[in-house]
């Protein structure tokens, strides 16, 4: 026997419809947006080389390359190059975000979330949040690497978990500058090419490899300044159980000035395209 529905349907034109979404929905949106992006990691594990092999490959080479001519011996130079190797490997990987971003803009995955009823900026936040799971696993990655070739640090347990926060931290602030690149850009190379253009010589011209006191006075000048030696100092403070002195607090304090410049930044522009 067929049940029929008494139900009336409701014209669209007497419809009470909502045009915004409560912040539980929003969170709720990119928590499943974050999970697409895990998603599409496990699918294509080939996005995981630079934070999985790029760590092993540079912790190796750089300190069996240079921590015989520079420190005297590879166990003398691990304290140096692993926190430099890991802001290098880390802060890098955060170009991901804008370039992943201006690829599915440009596929029209983004044009499909607007057709969905969820919250506008959940694409975004989700990416955003996603990213941060890759820039904890180059970290882990890197210390493993280290400990695998002799590296003990003084810190314990406790001091690698804070000089990972950090740089994950870091890094995030990072990524909402490439994600506004990745919205304004046309096209994701032209999003690469700034990053190397940005990036390359903020991190080579550092105290990530080298004491910067071996510099030519400009060359040290810059790399005094440099926010990337600020991170490693902090790092290698943190890890080798010594005062943190004043780089953590420049460290945080520049990454909440980037958020705060960027994401604003970052938002607009994506809320016009979305």
């Amino acid at each position: 026997m067929t049940t029929i529905s008494t139900t009336q349907i409701v014209p669209a034109s007497e419809r009470k419809l909502k045009n915004h979404t409560s912040i539980a929905q929003t969170v709720s949106n990119s928590l499943v947006m974050a999970y697409r992006g895990l998603v599409k990691f496990r699918r294509t594990p080939e996005q995981f080389f630079d934070v999985t092999l790029q760590p092993i490959l540079f912790t190796v080479m750089f300190t069996f390359l240079f921590g015989g001519a520079l420190a005297g011996d590879i166990k003398g130079y691990l304290p140096t190059i692993i926190p430099g190797v890991l802001a290098q490997t880390v802060i890098t990987a955060s170009v991901v975000t804008g370039v992943q971003l201006r690829e599915d803009m440009d596929k029209g995955v983004f044009d499909r979330f607007r057709s969905l009823p969820i919250a506008r900026i959940a694409p975004l936040a989700g990416a955003l949040t996603a990213d941060t799971l890759r820039y904890a696993i180059a970290t882990t990655i890197t210390f493993l690497t280290g400990f695998a070739i002799g590296w003990r640090p003084e810190g314990g347990f406790l001091g690698l978990v804070l000089a990972g926060l950090l740089i994950v931290a870091v890094a995030w602030a990072i990524s909402w500058i490439f994600a506004f690149f990745g919205v304004i850009a046309r096209t994701a190379s032209s999003v690469q090419g700034i990053s190397f253009m940005v990036l390359f010589p903020l991190t080579f011209l550092s105290n990530a490899y080298v004491d910067t006191s071996t510099m030519p006075n400009w060359l040290r000048w810059f790399a005094d300044v440099n926010p990337v030696s600020h991170v490693i100092t902090a790092m290698r403070a943190l890890v080798a159980s010594q005062p943190v002195g004043a780089d953590v607090w420049w460290t945080l304090l520049g990454a909440a000035v980037v958020v705060l410049v960027f994401a604003p930044l970052t938002v607009r522009a994506y809320m016009r395209k979305a």
